[in-house]
């Protein structure tokens, strides 16, 4: 892999979005799990308004808005916000416009308005992109009594009242009430108003349906009865997985198919997405989506801030230079549903900053159109305008980053199941965590896009715990490594098939150099690695950790044994001993030949670490300084190269860095908050210097660099392909624009 190339190469074939050059060879073929599944009939035209939208803003009416609201108010924050996109509530279950569309509830303070007709006038005098949202999950009386086929039931038999709204009853998504009622309902939207796009809430269902229709289509698809157990490895489980899947998707395609019908250019976005617990198949949502909203409004319990960067990045990974907007609420999310409650202003910021910095449009929402509290608005206008202002250089294109970090959905649902966040997503977590605070410019990958084109633009990929990998999947791996790729895994990797079965041997062993003794050990306690500074020196593996003779285990390790003579041993297992009584506490074993890390230096080809314990989920669950100091050694040592950017200074930040056509841009956002992983944020607190060196993509030399936040020119030196600068503070977020020829 040529250093140089470090960039492009994952978007590498030009295209065009909305006009502008974009790179795209990633996302120009779209093979759905082993086999190749036809494309989706909606899948190859972008509509032309697309690329437009930076700055999203979605106005979510409850009923009695329409007598209430001020809706020259919102037209005028729009146009005060720079917003050049707006998700305006229309239908589902209340409708804001005079329908007629039989049991579309419109709703009972609309006295003859069309609010939704005023709403888009305004909108489309303004020049925005708009885009009418519907949420189908719940309807009335009248409608149950018409139709109870149309309402969801659950395990017992019983239709379903809504669980908040009690006057209410839940729908199933998967039978009539969306394929034909909300279909008419879609219809009647892009007809009566031919709007850019339907953006559906709430569409996938609230829960498994036992209804007729669910039992009756399932039987028929698969020649069995509903599942009633949530393991995985069932087959009635396994089976309504991916029928419930294939039943989605196809909706989709029909909303789409009937709403383009009426208006070529429009879309249908279904909220839908994320990472490894998504649902859906995110190669699919990918290759059928002209553009998403990432529906993770706010932090909520414990939550790192770079939650809201990491939803960009999975989204990324499947739909490419494809729009990704970040949806965010101006509220609170916690499971309490304080849906009228604003928060802090630096909360706010860190979250929406976070998104932009990588890669995400912002799309604030407002529930309500009246204002229960105002203490919002300003900062969402605040970050708006800053938008607008640099908006040439958000527009970012082909991220810089040369290590990717695999996420695995179908780990998560054939071997996490109902633990997946605690076996799959944790050590996911643990990685993210380590490779921001190490200031690693990274990317998400998904398990089903390792071709060659796919992942030709890293130079390391780190495996956190990825369980379950087919053979195929197994072979590009191996290839990867063959052409100069590292590889990090840990714990329980390529240990099963796509099916969840287990393997003899890992999948992977030959590569790790370690074969599985089919035990896991665990839980550990007390249990000690040792570091072997003996027997292999200043290794880099042990790098800040000179002065340490022994650091805290991981929880769960898989047993393995060597295939072969190790060359070097950098750490060991000190196994378990009593914490209880005092007076018992000392190791019965001081040392052990047990490897607790496996190197392999393929050169020329690349290299290999495995880990056999689950040291990355215990990182995320105790944060300790010494497993950070190994995972972010061992991305360095596997990587084998000089890093495209580089941030040293104080603080706790996180770096992004993009090529785009005629720039460079690396983001610094200030994630150094004793709130960092508790929120919400109450003030932000400025770090102090950064040096930022930056090696530029091929010979050139860089024209002039602004800071965009301090808004003021940045000073710098160049020494062949290297760009050094220095930002003299960081209070939320800075970035650096750098001028190509």
């Amino acid at each position: 892999m040529d250093r140089s190339s470090y960039t492009r190469r994952r978007f590498m074939k030009t295209g065009t979005l909305g006009g502008a050059a974009v790179v795209s060879s990633q996302f120009s073929h779209f093979a759905v799990g082993v086999e190749n599944r036809p494309a989706s009939p909606t899948a190859s035209r972008l509509p032309s308004w697309i690329d437009k939208p930076m700055r999203w803003a979605q106005l979510t009416l409850v009923e009695d808005d329409p007598g209430k609201f001020d809706l020259g108010f919102w037209l005028d924050y729009f146009k005060r916000t720079h917003s050049d996109g707006a998700c305006l509530s229309g239908g589902g279950c209340v409708a804001y416009y005079p329908t007629r569309v039989p049991f579309h509830h419109p709703s009972a303070w609309l006295e003859g308005r069309d609010v939704l007709g005023e709403l888009i006038s305004g909108c489309r005098k303004l020049g925005m992109v708009v885009l009418v949202r519907t949420d189908p999950h719940a309807t009335y009386d009248e409608t149950q009594v018409a139709h109870p086929d149309w309402i969801a039931v659950d395990s017992e038999g019983k239709s379903r009242r809504h669980w908040s709204s009690p006057e209410m009853w839940v729908t199933c998504a998967l039978g009539p009430y969306n394929f034909e009622f909300m279909t008419e309902e879609h219809k009647e939207i892009m007809a009566r108003y031919l709007v850019d796009g339907i953006f559906i809430n709430r569409w996938d269902g609230s829960g498994q349906c036992y209804c007729g229709h669910c039992r009756t289509n399932f039987k028929n698809a698969s020649g069995l009865d509903l599942p009633r157990t949530d393991d995985s490895h069932d087959a009635a489980r396994r089976a309504y997985i991916e029928w419930r899947e294939q039943r989605l998707f196809d909706l989709w395609d029909l909303w789409e198919r009937e709403v383009r019908n009426i208006n070529p250019d429009a879309a249908v976005i279904p909220n839908t997405g994320g990472g490894a617990l998504s649902s859906l198949d995110m190669r699919r949502v990918g290759e059928r989506a002209p553009m998403l909203a990432a529906d993770r409004q706010a932090r909520r319990g414990v939550a790192a801030p770079w939650l809201n960067g990491k939803n960009a990045k999975e989204y990324r990974a499947t739909m490419g230079p494809k729009p990704v907007a970040g949806l965010f609420s101006v509220g609170l999310e916690e499971p309490y549903r304080w849906k009228d409650s604003v928060q802090s202003a630096p909360e706010i910021r860190i979250w929406v900053l976070d998104g932009i910095a990588n890669g995400m449009r912002p799309w604030f929402s407002k529930f309500s159109g009246v204002l229960h509290d105002r203490r919002w608005l300003k900062v969402v206008e605040e970050i708006y305008d800053w938008s607008y202002k640099w908006e040439h250089y958000l527009r970012h294109q082909s991220p810089i980053a040369r290590v990717g970090l695999v996420y695995s959905q179908q780990s998560a649902r054939f071997y996490g199941g109902s633990t997946a966040v605690a076996r799959v997503e944790d050590a996911t977590l643990g990685w993210y965590q380590t490779l921001v605070e190490a200031r690693i410019p990274f990317e998400m990958v998904h398990d089903e896009r390792f071709d060659a084109v796919d992942i030709e633009a890293f130079r390391a990929l780190i495996l956190p715990n990825i369980a379950v990998l087919s053979n195929r999947q197994c072979g590009q791996l191996r290839a990867f490594v063959e052409r100069g790729g590292g590889l990090i895994a840990s714990f329980e990797t390529s240990r099963y098939d796509e099916r969840g079965l287990v393997r003899k041997d890992f999948g992977l062993g030959e590569m790790f150099g370690a074969r599985c003794r089919d035990r896991i050990a665990g839980p550990m306690k007390n249990s000690y690695l040792r570091l072997e500074h003996d027997s292999v020196g200043n290794h880099p593996l042990l790098r800040g950790l000179e002065d340490a003779p022994r650091i805290i285990n991981g929880v769960y390790q898989v047993e393995v044994e060597p295939r072969e003579a190790m060359r070097e041993v950098p750490l060991t297992l000190i196994p378990s001993y009593p914490d209880l009584p005092m007076e018992k506490v000392f190791p019965r074993q001081g040392r052990t030949n047990i490897p607790e890390v496996y190197l392999r230096d393929l050169s020329p080809a690349g290299r290999v670490v495995y880990f056999p314990g689950d040291i990355d989920r215990t990182f995320w669950e105790v944060l300790n300084v010494d497993h950070f100091k190994l995972l972010r050694n061992s991305v360095e040592w596997a990587t084998n190269e000089v890093a495209p950017v580089e941030v040293t200074g104080p603080g706790f930040l996180e770096v992004t860095a993009w090529e785009n056509r005629d720039s460079l841009v690396v983001h610094l956002v200030n994630l150094t908050n004793p709130m960092a992983m508790k929120g919400p944020y109450r003030e932000f607190i400025a770090v102090g210097e950064q040096k930022v060196s930056l090696r530029l993509p091929r010979a050139m030399t860089a024209k002039s660099a602004r800071l965009l936040v301090a808004d003021k020119p940045a000073e710098f030196s160049q020494n062949g392909h290297e760009l050094t600068l220095r930002v003299p503070s960081v209070v939320d977020h800075e970035v650096l624009a750098i001028d190509l020829p």
